[in-house]
């Protein structure tokens, strides 16, 4: 760690959470957009942010009606606040739910995976509905066509042969920022070389800076 690393933590120990909690929603936000395959749930920064939502709305319930200037002011102010939230909020939900809509058998086989490790790909919720989902598609499908075909034929996740589950494409291209240094890095099938630092802006495979872009050590924009 050498002294902007020191610097930039003293720096955000600084900022208000609320400010924090806002700047990392608004990455988490434009990372899932940015990103083709499907990142993994912030759970503890979503339950705060929920959390103050919560009490933001309790808040304006409960000043509404209130005939002191002052207060309603304040409520305005209050009001934004929320608004941008959940702006931020729902529109970060509809990017992670067209995705699991589009590759769901993909995204339940990489969520399994992930259920090991501390950063499970999906929330209760989302796991829910994705299984939920699938199930009414599957029997949707067995009774449309898939029941007229052999056996073998009826598997939606079969992988045999012509894989029939869908993926994202990973060597789509991205815009990353180094946000730490990263060193050399090798874009695999090919002899390209090139070493990201810290500030650099680059246009690169996906697959090449997912694993950093988990990490925090680059943020798509």
């Amino acid at each position: 760690m050498d002294i902007d690393d020191l610097l930039a933590e003293v720096s955000a120990d600084a900022v208000p959470r609320e400010t924090r909690d806002l700047q990392e929603l608004t990455r988490a936000w434009v990372a899932e957009r940015v990103a083709p395959e499907l990142l993994p749930h912030p759970e503890a920064l979503m339950e705060r942010v929920l959390g103050r939502i919560r009490k933001q709305i309790e808040l304006v319930e409960d000043q509404t009606g209130n005939m002191d200037p002052r207060a309603n002011f304040t409520l305005i102010v209050v009001q934004t606040e929320l608004e941008r939230f959940k702006f931020l909020v729902r529109s970060f939900l509809r990017a992670r739910i067209k995705k699991i809509d589009t590759h769901p058998l993909h995204t339940l086989n990489q969520h399994a995976a992930s259920t090991a490790t501390s950063a499970p790909l999906l929330s209760t919720a989302e796991y829910q509905y994705l299984t939920q989902h699938q199930a009414l598609l599957s029997q949707h499908y067995a009774t449309s066509f898939l029941g007229q075909f052999p056996a073998a034929l009826q598997q939606l996740d079969d992988t045999t042969g012509i894989s029939m589950v869908d993926k994202p494409d990973e060597d789509a291209a991205v815009f990353c920022r180094a946000l730490r240094e990263v060193g050399e890095v090798f874009v695999e099938g090919t002899e390209k070389r090139f070493e990201i630092k810290r500030g650099d802006v680059w246009v690169v495979r996906w697959s090449v800076v997912r694993d950093w872009v988990r990490s925090g050590d680059v943020e798509l924009i």
